[in-house]
């Protein structure tokens, strides 16, 4: 299994692309998260794919710098590959994503007779439930989720293909039951920013050895990358997991 680091900054970032990744593993693709332009995001990191071969977009929550670009995506699905994305998301999350983000863009398309046709979630996407619960299987991948603590509903990630698992922490204030949760994984990825997320002093006063295991994402554009005890993704970076 392989990842790749297509975003590592946050919403505020003037550096880097805000965060997402790619997980390929058994010729397919999973695409964490979807900022925009989510194109040239994938274009930049030379990743050598595109929205075309993807087998879906997993999303963590609904700020906009994880889903600004998933209307985009779902549109680019629709009129040029003419064909419904899978959405892998929580219900909570699912539930908000049409009227909450995307139906204000979405809503209506116009016809070639000067009529609009009304849309829905399920007419530019093909949605799938993530449990808290059970796993979800969805191509090569297995995927189970875990809330965070955050501002509005937002869920961790293991993603398993391949013999291999990657932890993904998504937007999340310190907690140490989640950060176990993670662990359970080959590899995974942790948040460190400002406010309710996840200070950077709190991940480097962990063990060592699960620090070995951990990869930063979400950081500030004045994180210093070079001083960390923690690896730092760095965007356009490919890794194993």
């Amino acid at each position: 299994m392989k990842l790749w680091a297509l975003g590592v900054g946050d919403a505020f970032t003037a550096r880097y692309h805000s965060t997402c990744g790619a997980v390929r593993a058994e010729g397919a693709t999973l695409l964490v998260d979807c900022p925009h332009p989510i194109r040239k995001v994938m274009a930049d990191a030379r990743c050598g794919f595109d929205v075309g071969d993807l087998c879906g977009v997993v999303i963590t929550h609904l700020h906009a710098d994880h889903v600004s670009g998933l209307e985009g995506l779902l549109f680019f699905a629709h009129f040029v590959l003419q064909r419904r994305m899978p959405v892998l998301a929580h219900p909570e999350v699912l539930e908000a994503m049409w009227d909450g983000h995307l139906k204000a863009g979405m809503h209506q398309l116009l016809q070639a007779d000067g009529s609009t046709r009304e849309l829905s979630l399920q007419d530019v996407a093909e949605p799938v439930p993530l449990s808290e619960a059970t796993a979800t299987h969805h191509g090569p991948f297995t995927l189970e989720c875990r809330r965070t603590i955050h501002h509005i509903p937002t869920f961790a990630l293991r993603i398993a293909a391949a013999g291999r698992t990657l932890g993904w922490s998504a937007d999340t204030a310190y907690d140490r039951g989640l950060i176990d949760w993670l662990a359970r994984a080959d590899r995974f990825v942790h948040e460190t920013n400002l406010g309710v997320h996840t200070p950077y002093e709190r991940l480097a006063a962990l063990p060592e050895a699960l620090r070995a295991r951990m990869w930063l994402n979400h950081y500030t554009d004045d994180f210093d990358l070079d001083a960390s005890v923690i690896e730092p993704l760095r965007q356009g970076h490919v890794y194993e997991v």
